[in-house]
C-alpha cells in the first residue's frame, strides 16, 4: 500500500505553466486596490518604525498583506526576466506631476527601469526579509527597531507598484486602441 504524501510546496514552483509577469500583476491588482495598498503599506511601515505602538489593523489583514506583496515581488521579478516580450515605452505627453506619483518622467516612459533599479540594489531574499521584518515590527512593541534601512526598501515598493499599475493600465489600453473601427462618417 502507498502513503499518499501531502506537498507542502507552493503549487506555482511546481507548476509546469509558466506564468508572465504581466498576469501575476494583474490578478494582485484584481485582489488589491492601487490606493489601498499604498496606504496599509505606509501605515505598516510607520507603526513598524514606532517603538510603543502597533497596527489596529486585524492581524490576518496584515498577513494577508504581506503574502500578497511577496508574490508581487516575485511577479516583478518575473517582468524583468521576460522583458523582451513586454514593452511598455510610451511618449510622454503633457503629465501632470501628481500622475506621476513618485516616478521619474524616464521611468513613467519605461516602467520597467523601476523593477530593474530595484532588484539591481535588493535580491528577492532581501525584500522578503524587508516584509517581513516590516509586519513583524508593526504587529507588537519591541524595544529594538529593525538594524537593517526600512526606507529605501520602502520606497522601492512604493515606487514598483506605481510601475506595475501603469503597466497594467497600458496593457489593457492597447487592445481597446486596437479593436476600435472607424467608421465612414455619414453624409
Amino acid at each position: 500500500m502507498k502513503k499518499n504524501r501531502t506537498g507542502f510546496q507552493s503549487t506555482l514552483e511546481k507548476s509546469p505553466k509558466k506564468h508572465s509577469g504581466v498576469q501575476l500583476m494583474e490578478t494582485f491588482f484584481e485582489f488589491n486596490d492601487l490606493a489601498t495598498t499604498k496606504e496599509l503599506l505606509n501605515t505598516i511601515m510607520n507603526y513598524a518604525v514606532k517603538r510603543n505602538s502597533w497596527i489596529k489593523e486585524d492581524p490576518s489583514v496584515v498577513y494577508h498583506f504581506h503574502q500578497a506583496m511577496r508574490s508581487f515581488v516575485r511577479a516583478g521579478y518575473f517582468l524583468i526576466l521576460r522583458e523582451k516580450k513586454c514593452k511598455v515605452n510610451t511618449q510622454l505627453e503633457d503629465v501632470s506631476p501628481l500622475a506621476l506619483g513618485l516616478l521619474t518622467e524616464k521611468e513613467y516612459q519605461n516602467p520597467l527601469l523601476v523593477f530593474k533599479k530595484a532588484f539591481r540594489e535588493y535580491s528577492i531574499k532581501e525584500f522578503d526579509y524587508f516584509i517581513s521584518g516590516m509586519v513583524y515590527f508593526s504587529l507588537g512593541i519591541y524595544d529594538n527597531l529593525p538594524e537593517r534601512n526600512m526606507i529605501s526598501p520602502y520606497i522601492h515598493l512604493t515606487k514598483m507598484l506605481d510601475a506595475a499599475y501603469l503597466i497594467i493600465e497600458r496593457k489593457n489600453i492597447k487592445p481597446a486602441l486596437q479593436s476600435r473601427e472607424i467608421l465612414p462618417a455619414k453624409k
